[in-house]
């Protein structure tokens, strides 16, 4: 931030270095911006994405890609009614699930809201199944940066493993992006030794900008798509935008996750006994 100081001639020019480094600042975040494709029109997206369904969808509508994904799903509940008795009885679907398909992966992580991390971590019995949690005022973003680090670290203390946020999107509408970044190192730091997950929108130009970020830095970012993926075919849809863009090696349960709730139900259903 600029410093406040008054020159010898008397003026205040507080606002005038502010606006200066401001627009470094900014600066500095579209010369990043500027190494990413810009997003493309929203139908012209749709038809982008209808043209690699219509192409790949069906080669991928196996029973093999299925048990991938069971294996890659955040099983979730958050609503308001959840209580500890409800998400109880979930944690034991995922209980009585281990070890009665060999050939089927159990789900990745039980998604809940904070009050019921403890909950899932004293019902939780199935092996390598992660507890994640939401936090940082989720779903709005809208409450103050140190209630979001309190409820992140506390989430933690209580046995989560993963941390879903919701990126704050007014930040980042008025390009105020010192304040978004500030806030989610923040976060990143409370979550001490947990996996944070941020959440943005539209699954096919986040992957092109993960395949990007990935040529530039080397470094494999992370997906997960949520929100009205009920049906093995919505599934399917997303696994194969997945593939076609970032290739296989991003098809495992620590760079790719779906959550949801019916969906396990839906793929258990057609995979049979």
């Amino acid at each position: 931030m600029a410093h406040h100081h008054d020159c010898e001639c008397g003026h205040d020019h507080h606002h005038e270095h502010e606006h200066e480094s401001n627009s470094v600042q900014i600066d500095r975040y579209h010369e990043a911006f500027n190494k990413f494709e810009p997003a493309l029109p929203d139908t012209q997206t749709t038809e982008t994405v209808n043209a690699l369904l219509e192409k790949h969808f069906q080669e991928n509508f196996t029973p093999e890609v299925l048990k991938t994904i069971h294996g890659c799903i955040d099983l979730t509940s958050l609503t308001s009614l959840d209580t500890k008795e409800n998400i109880w009885k979930m944690v034991d679907t995922v209980n009585d699930f281990e070890g009665t398909r060999p050939d089927v992966p159990n789900v990745a992580a039980i998604c809940v809201y904070p009050l019921f991390v403890e909950t899932v971590k004293q019902a939780l019995t199935a092996q390598e199944v992660k507890i994640a949690s939401v936090a940082g005022g989720f779903p709005s973003s809208q409450t103050f940066t140190e209630v979001k680090i309190a409820e992140t670290a506390m989430a933690v203390m209580q046995g989560a493993d993963e941390i879903d946020v919701v990126m704050n999107l007014g930040y980042f509408m008025e390009d105020n992006f010192e304040e978004l970044t500030e806030e989610l190192q923040e976060i990143k730091e409370s979550c001490r030794h947990a996996h944070l997950k941020v959440i943005l929108e539209a699954a096919y130009t986040m992957c092109k900008a993960i395949k990007t970020y990935h040529s530039i830095t080397g470094n494999k970012v992370g997906i997960k798509i949520s929100g009205g993926v009920r049906t093995a075919e919505d599934a399917v849809r997303y696994y194969t935008i997945v593939k076609e863009i970032l290739g296989d090696e991003w098809l495992n349960k620590d760079l790719f996750r779906i959550g949801a709730s019916s969906l396990v139900g839906d793929i258990e259903k057609r995979l049979g006994k």
